[in-house]
């Protein structure tokens, strides 16, 4: 059993992570947390809430944290999600009303409770957990491991021509956090998903059809390039129905910037790095985060060579397998809409 703290900014691709989390058999959500990012805060709330709930997860905390990055105005991304962050799709209204507990309180209060017990994963900008970092400083020791979804090295920026969108929402939020495991055992340094692998989890129209066809669905599901912008799913099957419209969104985006009718699902990634169940490798090496410069804010900086003379503090994934990771995907979120129908 793997104990989550989850931190996103849902988000199409927070979403297909929560959907494959909640897939698993042996997952716990002990907490969902929001930070501003894809959307604000609040709507991130409502999303997570109800896709938690579509997806045979209700009951589970979902609480706000901040509302806004630490040093500079909240930039969101309504051209690449969505105006409510997950694409076409509408998700039902929830059963459960969002925490009126506050986010930073709650993962600070369940690493206490459970010390090494819980693996956090943060696939939205840092800025909740940075705030975590300054209320309890031992997080680093708490946690049984940290995944973050984030930052771009050899890789261009998807943001900036050097900068991520996670850090490049909350720069001074990343450089905390990456300054608060400096130091730390090898085991305890977070894993950092960046573009550098992340956009080689490119999830094309072939996937979607593959995982109608998992789950069992009866209507034949065609998310096409040649097919109208915002054509809905007529799916058979509820969750196939709601992934299929938020996909569709971010197929149409990426066409759009020239990246091919197809997503880059980062989130997702992660998740399966955090779960255990996706092949990657990873290697130390000690990060900062360029707050100072308009030019490059946001932009992360590896150094594997020690040539700072600082110690290692994350663990950067070098490698992963794409065609493992698609086929774990829709064997398992076929699965979960098969059970949900």
């Amino acid at each position: 059993m793997t104990a989550f703290l989850l931190d996103v900014d849902t988000g199409i691709d927070d979403a297909l992570a929560v959907a494959y989390l909640a897939a698993l058999p042996d997952t716990e959500f002990v907490a969902v947390t929001a930070s501003p990012g894809n959307v604000d805060a609040d709507q991130v709330a409502r999303n997570t809430l109800a896709l938690l709930e579509l997806c045979g997860r209700p009951g589970v905390e979902v609480a706000i944290g901040a509302r806004e990055p630490l040093s500079i105005p909240l930039l969101t991304t309504p051209e690449t999600h969505g105006p409510q962050g997950i694409g076409y799709a509408v998700l039902p209204e929830p059963y459960g009303a969002v925490s009126a507990r506050d986010a930073v309180e709650l993962w600070v209060e369940h690493a206490r409770a459970r010390p090494g017990e819980l693996t956090a994963l943060i696939t939205a900008p840092l800025t909740n957990f940075a705030l975590a970092l300054r209320m309890e400083p031992r997080l680093p020791e708490l946690l049984a491991g940290v995944v973050i979804m984030g930052g771009s090295f050899y890789y261009q920026g998807n943001t900036t021509p050097t900068a991520e969108w996670n850090t490049h929402v909350d720069p001074h939020a990343a450089k905390e956090v990456y300054a608060a495991f400096e130091g730390q055992p090898l085991e305890k340094l977070p894993i950092v998903c960046s573009l550098d692998t992340t956009e080689r989890m490119e999830l094309h129209p072939v996937h979607v059809r593959q995982l109608a066809e998992a789950a069992g669905a009866k209507v034949a599901e065609e998310v096409l390039p040649g097919q109208p912008e915002g054509q809905p799913s007529t799916s058979d099957n509820t969750l196939v129905r709601h992934l299929s419209d938020a996909l569709r969104f971010y197929f149409e985006f990426h066409r759009r910037y020239d990246q091919g009718y197809l997503a880059h699902v980062h989130d997702f990634f992660a998740a399966g790095v955090a779960a255990g169940t996706l092949e990657f490798q990873a290697r130390p090496a000690t990060v900062d985060v360029e707050t100072g410069s308009t030019l490059l804010m946001g932009t992360t900086v590896a150094d594997f060579r020690g040539l700072w003379g600082r110690a290692p503090n994350a663990r950067i994934v070098a490698d992963n397998n794409p065609g493992q990771a698609f086929r774990e995907l829709v064997s398992r979120v076929g699965a979960l809409a098969a059970r949900l129908g």
